[in-house]
């Protein structure tokens, strides 16, 4: 290469360079985040509180008899299929006698 054509070359890379910047794609910030709709969280179903369930019960009950351990995965997935379908509700403070 001779000099004449690295210089084009490097006056061409300084030309374009804000132009390829301004097509960056990795930031987090950019507008085609802001533009996207936020998708709303998907209701949580039968199986996929079946699988969180059994992790749990895996990590924390080892030692627990397999039967002891369905039943445990059965009172949590109820828990959360209930807990899903209906907001829990604030506990109501004590009355007070005066």
């Amino acid at each position: 290469m001779t000099s004449s054509t690295a210089k084009a070359l490097a006056v061409l890379l300084l030309a374009c360079s804000p132009a390829l910047t301004a097509c960056q794609t990795d930031s987090p910030g950019g507008p085609s985040a802001q533009a996207a709709p936020q998708e709303a969280p998907k209701p949580l179903t039968h199986q996929e509180a079946a699988l969180q369930c059994w992790m749990s019960v895996e990590k924390t009950h080892q030692t627990m008899a397999l039967d002891q351990r369905a039943d445990v995965v059965t009172k949590c997935i109820n828990d959360k299929m209930n807990g899903a379908k209906q907001p829990a509700a604030a506990p109501k403070p004590p009355k007070s006698k005066t």
